[in-house]
Order: structure tokens, then C-alpha cells, then sequence
């Protein structure tokens, strides 16, 4: 069969709450006290640390393995006056990685600088040139940021030019030995017993100046770091529970008052008021900016923006990012339209989706390979050609450890990493077609038997007459920040009348409705990127929805976000 370009959905509902949970929960609103025991949280005092974003555990920097070797390291640099590198990634968490650590290190006295490897020129990680350039420059101590624990060679190259080097970084080590170094600080490592795994780059950064700082007995504190923190763990997807839901919270509550002249500029150019930010702000907005830099050029731009105390400088930087992701946005767009016909030409009914060409821009290829995996609900990738090698994103759905599936390839691969649902690789192209070959085979073995629909929870059905300003402002505000790991409350409401309804923005993908509910009143609506149903829209439909702020023209409203529809009756 050949998957189809809208794949119907499949809508789940969690099973009502439990009496016993019922009770416990009684000093909630009756919607919220579901919502909680949806996440888990079945008493009174697990909800209350959940609401007001209060840690279950030890936050102990010093918890994390080499912390201790990493920061004696670093005051001995510190103290001697020696040359410091922290050596980014190009996208926003290694980004604001490298801003926070070269701040916090520079209120110690340190003699530091950022480094970010150009994207197009040196690739992802370390990378022996880089090392070569720093270490005449006279850097001695080399300490990376969301990047270095699958790089071996380059680690060992360190060493045998002379540079110490402190490897922190998030994602998950390869199999067998870690990189030789001074230190190697992830919480992912086999044995550490540091008890969030989940922190970002950014986090892992922010534990280190934590360290350093309760060394030095300093008592100003880091807050004025933690907008950094929230703006790299949430943009680079990292779950919004444990301590990054803690750090993040933070983090928006510092941004709200930040000092920091780049993010002035950037909410302006993103026309975000920062009083009011939040985390969808970061994720739509203020992210997608900050990562078009390395996507097309440099990150330099990004990483100086974060820096700089000019506001003039600062203020021609965000205008450059900003005109930087309206033309990604118009590569990417055609970048995806391209890659949807060559995987639909190469092998329409592969479990794995693949698209290269040589003239992919390889700073976008995973946007693309996102929205095919949107568009087909199956793992993807979009893969830019060089002369010698290929550079490749990959984006999967739950049921597909695409860096597991990888790790299967490994041979073939010149250096390979990621996530469970993200990851990249390079491939010398004369292995390139058994690349393609065994990863479309390992996909088809493990998802042939699966039931590949997008699944969409619910956490109640709730009638529309119930959906008001109070919901939000009794219950739902206090779930944030909301994002991945950590979803927006959806309900589900039944039979609604479709008052009217017309398609809004470009190419008329989204719909925009008007509801009324049993007792007459009227509902705003938006469905992005549902379009399509404005042409056979029935007079009544099932709903699944989240309920949200709507600020226009200074005016604050609620809207149901839409994020899919039936018809009215139909099968869930």
C-alpha cells in the first residue's frame, strides 16, 4: 500500500481518575485534579511539587561523574591565568551552552572565549582542525558543551598536541570506552549516578557554573544565567519534567526581567512581549530564530547576540537572524516539497523515508526530514551530498530508535549520533546505497506488525460550555511551562456545532471556526495546518483541543487550538 499524505489519528483518553486519587486531590478543581493523575500525580503533595515546578530530588552538582576532576581543573586554569575554549554546537542549546559557561567563567576571572564550529565547513563536534587552531592561539584547556562524547579520535588528538580537554555533553555515548579526557561529564554515562538524565546541553553547562560557584563560595547566584537555560533546553526539545521543568520555570521568570540586551532585540524583532513569554514563545519564535544562523551561515551571530552588551550591535544582530529565518523558512519549504517526490519516487511504501540530493542545504535538511515525518508518520531522512561524503538528519516517530538503528550501521558510517527521535550522520558516499538499503530494512522488521497512526491524548471530554477563561486561569496556567514530555491539557468535546468556518494564512493551510456550544455561546478556534477540512466541513464535529491565551492588537482572549477533527459521531 502506498501511506498517505494525512494519516487518520488515533485519539486516546486516560481512564478516569480513581476514587482514592479523587480524595487526595480534593483542594483542586475537578478538570485539574484529572489532568494531575493523567501526569501521574495521585496526592496532595506530589501535586503541589509538580504545580509549583519544586524538585523530588537532589540537585547536587557534584553528583554528576568528573564534576569534581572538571572543576579542579578549571580553578587550577582559572588561577594560573591559562587560555580557556568552550567549544559549542551551532544550534541554540550549544549555543547558549557555550554564552552561559563563557559568562559564568568570566565573572571568576577567567581568560576564556567561545568557539562554535562552522556547520558547512567543519561539521557537528570536535573536530581535529579546530583543536590544531586553538591550541596555537594558546588555549590549554579545551572544555565542550553539547557535543564530544562520540569523539574518541579527536579527544585522543587533544592529548597528543597538549590540551587538556573537559568533555560535558547530553546525548547518548557510543558502546564501549568513553573519550580519554581530564573529564567527561553526562549524566547518560553507564554508572552515573546523577538522578535526571534528561538535562540539555544547556543544563549539563549550567551544573558546571553551579559547581564552580559553590567552590568559590560566591553568593550573587546564577539566576542571571537561567534564561540561557531555558532557552536551550526548551528549543532543543529535552522534556520539560524533573529539574529541566524546575530550571526552566526559572528561567521564564528571568527572561521576564532579563538585563540581557540580545533578548530584548530578538523579542522585539519576534514581536514577543517579554513580560509575557513563555515556553511555546522559545519553541516558535525565539528558537527557530536563534538556530537560522548556524542552518545558514554561522552561529557566531547567535552566540555574539547573547553576549553583547551593545544595543546597537545587538539590535543590527536580531535583525540579521530574523531576515536569516524567513529565507530558512522559504529553503525549507522547498526543500521539503523536493524530498517528498524523491522518496515517494524511490520506494512509496518504504517503512523509512529517504531523500538526498547535492544541492540539499545540510543546515535545513532536518526541517525537512520533520515535516516528512509529520506528513507520513514514519521515520525520515534528508540527506545533503558533498563530493567524498554525505551529510544526513534523521527525525523518527516512538516506535523507531532511529540512533539505535544507527548504531546497526555503525560500520558504515564515519561518525554517527543523536537521540532517540533526532539524529545525524556522515557517510563516505560509496557506502551511501547499503546505508539506505539496511537502514530500510531494519525499519521494516521493526515497524511491519506496528499500527502507524499518530497518536493523540486527550485528558478529558469535557463539554465546550465548561471551557472558559477560569479553566485556563484556576487550572491550566499552572502546568507550565508546557511543551515536549510535559504536554499542553487536550480535551476532547463531542457533537459541536460549527458555526462558521474560512481558512487563514498561506496557501490556506489553517482553518479558523467558530463553535457554539449547548448554551449558545461561541468558541474561537484554530487548526493549523487543517485547511483541508474547510471544503467537506460538517455541521458538526469532534474536537481535540488545547484552550490558550490569545493575545491580538493588545487585547487578551482565549481560543481552542485544534489539533485534530472528526465527524460529529465518528469512531475514535
Amino acid at each position: 500500500m502506498t501511506f498517505i499524505m494525512t494519516q487518520t489519528k488515533r485519539w486516546v483518553i486516560p481512564p478516569l481518575i480513581t476514587p482514592e486519587a479523587d480524595s487526595a486531590l480534593q483542594a483542586f478543581p475537578p478538570v485539574l485534579r484529572q489532568i494531575l493523575f493523567n501526569r501521574g500525580y495521585a496526592n496532595d503533595a506530589d501535586a503541589r511539587a509538580y504545580l509549583n515546578a519544586k524538585p523530588n530530588f537532589s540537585t547536587d552538582p557534584f553528583l554528576l561523574t568528573g564534576m569534581q576532576a572538571a572543576t579542579d581543573r578549571i580553578r587550577l586554569a582559572i588561577q594560573t591565568g591559562e587560555i580557556i575554549a568552550i567549544y559549542g554546537d551551532y544550534d541554540v542549546d550549544g549555543v547558549t551552552s557555550t554564552a552561559l559557561l563563557v559568562q559564568a567563567l568570566q565573572t571568576l576571572s577567567a581568560n576564556v572565549r567561545g568557539y562554535i564550529p562552522n556547520r558547512f565547513e567543519e561539521g557537528y563536534g570536535l573536530n581535529k582542525n579546530a583543536l590544531d587552531e586553538l591550541k596555537a592561539d594558546g588555549v590549554s584547556l579545551v572544555i565542550t558543551v553539547d557535543c564530544g562524547i562520540r569523539s574518541p579520535e579527536e579527544a585522543l588528538h587533544a592529548r597528543t598536541i597538549g590540551l587538556d580537554l573537559i568533555i560535558s555533553d547530553h546525548h547518548h555515548p557510543a558502546e564501549g570506552p568513553l573519550p580519554s579526557a581530564v573529564a567527561v561529564i553526562n549524566p547518560k554515562q553507564h554508572g552515573d549516578p546523577y538522578p535526571d538524565k534528561d538535562l540539555a546541553g544547556v543544563g549539563i553547562a549550567y551544573k558546571i557554573a553551579e559547581a564552580l560557584y559553590s567552590q568559590e563560595s560566591i553568593q550573587t547566584g546564577l539566576d542571571f544565567l537561567l534564561d540561557l537555560v531555558a532557552l536551550g533546553t526548551v528549543a532543543d526539545l529535552a522534556p520539560l519534567v524533573g529539574e529541566n521543568r524546575v530550571l526552566v520555570r526559572r528561567g521564564l521568570r528571568q527572561m521576564k526581567q532579563t538585563t540581557r540586551q540580545g533578548l530584548f532585540s530578538l523579542a522585539a524583532v519576534s514581536e514577543i512581549v517579554l513580560n509575557k513569554v513563555n515556553a511555546g514563545n522559545i519553541g516558535f519564535s525565539l528558537g527557530p530564530r536563534l538556530n537560522a544562523a548556524g542552518r545558514l551561515k554561522e552561529a557566531l551571530a547567535a552566540f555574539e547576540l547573547l553576549t553583547t552588551t551593545d544595543v546597537f550591535r545587538a539590535g543590527e544582530l536580531a535583525q540579521v537572524l530574523d531576515m536569516q529565518n524567513r529565507e530558512r523558512q522559504r529553503i525549507t519549504r522547498e526543500m521539503q516539497k523536493r524530498a517528498e517526490e524523491i522518496a515517494m519516487a524511490e520506494d512509496p511504501d518504504a517503512y523509512l523515508l529517504f531523500a538526498a540530493q547535492e544541492d540539499f542545504n545540510s543546515g535545513v535538511v532536518g526541517l525537512a526530514a520533520s515535516r516528512l515525518t509529520e506528513t507520513y508518520y514514519r521515520p525520515a531522512v534528508v540527506a545533503s551530498q558533498g563530493e567524498e561524503e554525505t551529510r544526513g538528519s534523521c527525525r523518527s516517530i516512538p516506535e523507531f530508535h532511529i540512533t539505535e538503528a544507527l548504531d546497526q550501521c555503525a560500520d558504515l558510517l564515519v561518525r554517527h549520533g543523536g537521540h532517540a527521535a533526532a539524529a545525524g550522520f556522515t557517510v563516505r558516499n560509496e557506502n551511501l546505497p547499503e546505508l539506505v538499503a539496511r537502514l530500510k530494512t531494519i525499519a521494516r522488521e521493526k515497524l511491519s506488525k506496528e499500527d502507524l497512526r499518530p497518536t493523540v491524548t486527550a485528558d478529558a471530554v469535557v463539554s465546550l460550555t465548561d471551557v472558559r477563561a477560569e479553566l485556563f486561569e484556576k487550572s491550566l496556567k499552572y502546568l507550565e511551562p508546557t511543551g515536549y514530555g510535559n504536554p499542553n491539557a487536550a480535551f476532547v468535546a463531542r457533537n459541536v456545532k460549527v458555526k462558521s468556518a474560512r481558512t487563514v494564512g498561506a496557501d490556506a493551510k489553517h482553518l479558523k471556526l467558530s463553535l457554539e456550544d449547548e448554551k449558545g455561546y461561541i468558541h474561537d478556534a484554530i487548526g493549523f495546518r487543517l485547511g483541508e477540512w474547510h471544503k467537506n466541513m460538517p455541521p458538526r464535529v469532534d474536537i481535540l483541543f488545547t484552550y490558550e491565551v490569545n493575545e491580538f492588537n493588545g487585547r487578551i482572549g482565549y481560543q481552542l487550538n485544534l489539533k485534530d477533527i472528526k465527524e460529529g459521531g465518528a469512531s475514535d
